[in-house]
């Protein structure tokens, strides 16, 4: 990618519902699905469903910084899913599933745990923020069904959706 565009990786449940959102915010230029903040190398899904790979199904995002701030995108991303519960979000349980920002410099380690306060002072969610915060590893993209699932599968499952929460922007 050229200096013109940022890239992020966030977790905040299913990975299917999350990208579709996602995908509609404008300035988002690219999504993919996979797995990341785990130890196992060249994850697949077959591993991270099992939920002992320390791997979350996660969304790579590349956006353009000029029309999307990071900082709008995080609370674009806290309104897409249940920032205040550890390891689940609607039906799906475990730390596969768990919300989390992989950040990838300190300028978006700084803007998480700012949007994180933010986020927590709007008393939105009625319960503090969980969401972890964690250094960037890798990223290892989920297999081709699991890419735009919800485009190729439009009735297919989501706990996703956006809330129209102030979220103190």
């Amino acid at each position: 990618m050229s200096n013109t565009t940022q890239t992020t990786y966030l977790a905040g449940g299913c990975f299917w519902g999350m990208e579709e959102l996602v995908r509609q915010i404008p300035g988002v230029l690219e999504t993919e699905v996979g797995y990341t903040g785990g130890d196992v190398p060249n994850a697949t899904y077959d591993i991270v469903k099992m939920g002992r790979s320390g791997h979350a199904e996660s969304l790579k995002i590349v956006f353009d910084p000029a029309k999307l701030t990071y900082r709008h995108l995080l609370f674009e991303f806290f309104r897409m899913h249940n920032p205040t519960t550890r390891n689940q979000q609607g039906n799906d349980r475990g730390a596969q599933y768990r919300s989390a920002i992989f950040y990838v410099s300190d300028a978006q380690h700084d803007t998480a745990a700012e949007v994180i306060r933010t986020v927590d002072a709007s008393g939105e969610w009625g319960a503090k923020v969980v969401t972890e915060v964690t250094p960037f590893k890798e990223f290892w993209p989920a297999e081709d069904y699991h890419q735009k699932y919800l485009v190729k599968n439009p009735r297919g499952y989501t706990c996703h959706l956006n809330r129209h929460y102030r979220l103190g922007e």
